[in-house]
């Protein structure tokens, strides 16, 4: 077990969720302001929280969309008889075989189907994607010329939306009285277990960080490995992140109903930013074993792991842990 166990969400939650017009146009429609704080504490915050007191890097905006912007927004939307829902998000669907299937929005530069591999088909069934189909320079040429012209020219954000400096582990610290004295002092240790120093708790440390670890070591050195149930944080040189296996658990498929027994042959992204690598897939009880052709680095537990057939998201879900394949397959 962990050293620490992450509190319960505060009665009064710490983020507000707005949805605000700061000009008034008439499209039409009416428009409703819908409180959804509750469960956004509930499926998101919590979540955040446990995941780096369990070790692992979470990925919340993958489950603010499983959760909060189609599970908590359809049931708004049946209360108000609506048949649709649509998001912002640059992805597009179609249906095939009698499935939904997610696959890439048109400007791939700014695609979003990595975080949305989450969504049933349910889900998916009653989505529209209105923006999917267009460049991103195409959307704030439609905003500016319906009059949203401050809105057109808004910068990008990278944030997370409910920490908003950035600063995750001032953010931990605010959730937890006294987090830095339960975690400071573990040790930072070698693959071969030998001690280089202490750091600062094993919480404020992901998979593949290498700026901020305050060790010198005379060569950059990453964090391979992070074990919260004795607090320590394994440190190596980068060739130590690769690996050419892992496990995926919490699956959910969407182009297929299942994966053939032989396998299936797959492009597989580990994080938002990634590239992907071609990899095959092989289910292995209620996980996904993930066989890759060549090494990738920093496979972070806690991760989404999405599986891709050409533009087609085959499926995703929750990075378990990675291994090393004497062959690769």
């Amino acid at each position: 077990m962990p050293l620490l166990a992450a509190p319960k969400r505060k009665q009064v939650v710490e983020v507000w969720i707005l949805s605000m017009i700061q000009e008034t146009v008439d499209f039409g429609f009416h428009h409703f302001i819908i409180d959804i704080r509750e469960e956004f504490g509930d499926s998101v915050i919590d979540y955040f929280v446990e995941e780096y007191i369990a070790g692992r890097t979470p990925n919340p905006c993958v489950m603010c969309n499983t959760h909060i912007k189609w599970n908590a927004l359809l049931k708004r939307a049946d209360a108000l008889d609506c048949e649709f829902i649509a998001t912002g998000h640059y992805a597009q669907t179609r249906k095939e075989n009698d499935r939904w299937v997610i696959y890439k929005g048109k400007d791939l530069s700014k695609d979003q189907s990595y975080v949305l591999w989450g969504l049933s088909q349910e889900n998916l069934e009653r989505n529209k994607f209105p923006i999917g189909g267009f460049h991103k320079s195409e959307i704030r040429q439609m905003a500016f010329d319906m009059g949203y012209e401050a809105l057109s020219k808004k910068a990008e954000s990278y944030e997370i939306c409910f920490v908003p400096d950035n600063d995750y582990r001032g953010f931990l610290k605010r959730r937890i009285d006294g987090l830095e004295d339960k975690v400071a002092g573990g040790d930072f240790v070698l693959s071969d277990g030998t001690v280089v120093g202490k750091h600062k708790g094993y919480p404020f440390y992901t998979v593949g960080q290498r700026r901020g670890l305050g060790i010198a070591m005379g060569k950059p050195i990453y964090v391979t490995e992070i074990n919260p149930e004795t607090n320590t944080v394994c440190i190596g040189e980068v060739d130590e992140l690769d690996r050419n296996g892992m496990y995926v658990k919490g699956l959910n498929l969407v182009k297929y109903a299942s994966i053939p027994e032989e396998g299936l042959d797959s492009v597989t992204k580990i994080r938002y930013l990634d590239e992907g690598a071609p990899a095959r897939l092989f289910k292995n009880g209620d996980q996904m074993r993930v066989e890759f052709v060549r090494n990738v680095s920093a496979i972070a537990p806690g991760q989404s792991a999405v599986f891709y057939e050409g533009d087609d998201v085959i499926g995703g879900g929750w990075i378990e842990s990675s291994f090393e394949l004497n062959t690769p397959s």
